[in-house]
């Protein structure tokens, strides 16, 4: 079996199984004359992407063929897998044009346009059919389609994501038919009861996706080459520390390197005058805060004999151990919220970076970012620890204040969520729903939830009512030019604290 068609239904089959059912329906009818100028523009359109890929491909190839001439040891592997990727892409795009060429003869017959780019018949239904499924050519180009597909997926045997990205593009599989929900095999889904315009426009689509995933795997063939390989031209010392910056009381460690050094001859490294083992250059950081420098050389006998020094200096940094804790939001944090922190220690990555709440809990969301949420009143206090050469360590800790959440504001809103500057009409008010919130300019984000709230209109009993929608028993008692008041709002926020809000007046028009 082939591996193209043990891959899940694309957006290209589902594409391709709409067109059946739609163009089906409209087999009794006369097809739209627009639809089909609409794949004619698509195709034209196709036809670009191909030139400038067939242009992008010939400058891959030309790169590969100069690579091969200065390095043909470590190309000539990649570069034959290149001529095969050629070979095959040329094949089947050929094929694909050919067969394309004969739908369009069958369709326009003694007139028929020998590119398939003019077709006269664009609506028949009929001929893409007879050569495809009843000639049996549907099932060859999919074979070697599914011979295609297979080809990039053995080359890009080291890219699962790159081998997905082909079984999708080239799948063969069958389309779940959205009427009789039975399968259909991709021959049939593709050409019966198509117009030769939409048959001609999806071939050409493949042929576009050939062009495409030949760039991609030459692209990739040519990285595998390993021909851009530095070639070294001159001897220089280097110092290669695990890291400039050092805390008190931690560690600096160094590797001193010649960048060209041959095998048989063992350097001799110095660090301000004293030998080093193995070139490898540590110590304790001591009292001095601040930039620190540091000179050596290394010493390797010449060719007649005589020492060679090379010269090289460095630095590196020396501070306290220290953490930077900062809430994006606010100075302090609201009980029953997400609050966004970031959190970082210099010269250490965030991955390295923990952090524990007192009082609270703590979500990492990457690169240094942190939601807090306090589960206590008054104050939360965040430590923070990194990770340095296997080892944890304190990096300090803040302390912030734990506030409620403050009162919200309360809107009335029709149905289309407009607030009507305190008068609406009695189908807005019946429609109407009351929310509390902060706007949209808020410093804090929070989802209130309107509990209770009173109605209040001279002349009438005051009616207490739950949820957030108007009494309509009550709305139909009044009478145009009355103010109706709601009162004694209450809501509760993500906190479980309920507040009581402010009244609304609002007059009936």
């Amino acid at each position: 079996m082939s591996v193209a068609k043990n891959c899940p239904e694309t957006p290209r089959q589902k594409m391709i199984g709409m067109m059946y059912l739609v163009l089906t329906a409209m087999l009794a009818l006369n097809v739209s004359s627009e639809i089909l100028n609409g794949f004619t523009m698509v195709d034209n359109s196709l036809h670009s992407t191909i030139e400038s890929s067939d242009i992008r491909n010939s400058f891959l190839y030309e790169d590969f063929n100069y690579l091969y001439k200065e390095n043909p040891a470590k190309v000539g592997e990649w570069l034959e897998k290149a001529k095969q990727i050629k070979k095959q892409s040329d094949d089947l795009f050929q094929y694909i044009e050919d067969f394309k060429v004969q739908i369009v003869k069958l369709a326009d017959r003694d007139d028929a346009d020998p590119k398939a780019r003019e077709i006269q018949a664009r609506d028949n239904l009929d001929v893409a059919g007879q050569y495809a499924i009843v000639g049996g050519n549907g099932k060859v180009l999919k074979q070697k389609i599914n011979d295609y597909c297979n080809t990039l997926v053995m080359y890009s045997d080291k890219n699962p994501q790159k081998q997905q990205m082909y079984l999708n593009i080239f799948s063969t599989n069958p389309v779940k038919s959205k009427e009789s929900k039975e399968m259909v095999p991709w021959e049939n889904a593709m050409f019966e009861m198509m117009p030769v315009s939409a048959v001609v426009t999806i071939l050409t689509k493949y042929q576009s996706d050939i062009r495409s995933s030949e760039s991609e795997m030459i692209q990739y063939l040519k990285n595998q080459t390993d021909a851009s390989d530095f070639r070294v031209n001159k001897i220089e010392a280097l110092v290669v520390p695990n890291s400039k910056f050092v805390f008190r009381g931690e560690k600096y460690s160094a590797r001193i390197v010649l960048s060209a050094v041959d095998s048989t001859k063992v350097p001799q490294y110095f660090v301000n005058g004293r030998p080093l083992q193995n070139g490898i250059y540590e110590f304790v950081a001591g009292g001095k805060l601040g930039a620190s420098k540091y000179t050596g050389e290394i010493r390797i006998p010449g060719k007649d004999g005589n020492l060679l020094s090379y010269k090289f200096e460095s630095d590196y940094m020396v501070g306290e151990p220290s953490a930077t804790i900062s809430n994006e939001d606010l100075n302090v944090v609201y009980k029953g919220i997400d609050n966004k922190f970031s959190v970082s220690v210099p010269g250490v990555a965030p991955e390295n970076v923990r952090i524990s709440v007192e009082g609270g809990s703590s979500e990492n969301q990457g690169k240094g970012k942190y939601i807090i949420r306090p589960s206590r009143d008054g104050e939360i206090r965040i430590a923070v620890f990194g990770k340095i050469d296997k080892k944890e360590m304190s990096m300090g800790s803040g302390i912030f204040r734990v506030k409620r959440l403050p009162k919200p504001s309360v809107f009335l809103l029709d149905s289309k969520g407009n607030e009507n500057e305190g008068s609406m009409t009695m189908d807005q008010l019946k429609g109407a729903t009351l929310i509390a919130s902060y706007g949209q300019d808020a410093l804090v984000s929070a989802k209130f939830s309107i509990i209770s709230f009173t109605m209040i209109v001279e002349g009438l009993a005051p009616l207490s009512v739950s949820g957030t929608r108007l009494d309509v028993g009550f709305l139909n008692r009044l009478s145009k030019g009355k103010n109706l008041i709601l009162s004694n709002i209450k809501a509760i926020g993500p906190d479980k604290n309920v507040q009581s809000l402010g009244a609304i007046v609002v007059k009936l028009i």
